[in-house]
């Protein structure tokens, strides 16, 4: 009786040592890429995807999806994709202003956010290239015509 126990014991020690490492292996997040914004993982906009998660993500949300009605999408977003630039305003600036965002009226505040100017290009990048965005990028130059049009 003993014997058999201890034979069962070492056949289900010994598919744990077969299948545990696939299981860890396929549960590692070592895709090619980051199931939270479908970005390759290691890519130039991790800088931005940090900042995003320290300041952005509580309201617009990690799937970039926002809440209805209260706080707009990024993900796929019609208004922010035709004027990148109007995001890094809104990033530095905050904004009060009705917007429509694929057929969905906000009308919400966004306070300005505590970010340097490097962070605010980082996050607006990142966010215009998650979650199957296409915006492109922006740079010091925008930047520096956003404030001069703002001051």
């Amino acid at each position: 009786m003993l014997n058999s126990i201890n034979f069962g014991i070492n056949m289900v020690l010994n598919r744990l040592f077969y299948i545990l490492p696939v299981l860890l292996l396929s549960c590692s997040g070592s895709s090619e890429t980051d199931s939270y914004d479908q970005l390759p993982v290691n890519s130039e906009f991790e800088a931005g995807k940090e900042v995003y998660a320290r300041s952005c993500v509580a309201c617009h949300m990690k799937d970039g999806n926002g809440l209805e009605g209260t706080f707009p999408p990024l993900a796929k977003s019609d208004y922010m994709l035709a004027e990148p630039k109007r995001a890094l305003k809104q990033v530095i600036y905050g904004s009060d202003e009705r917007m429509v965002v694929n057929g969905i009226e906000y009308t919400s505040i966004m306070p300005p956010q505590e970010v340097s100017d490097q962070e605010a290009i980082d996050v607006v990048n990142y966010i215009l290239n998650a979650w199957g965005n296409d915006g492109g990028t922006v740079n010091q130059e925008d930047l520096n015509e956003v404030k001069k049009e703002n001051s």
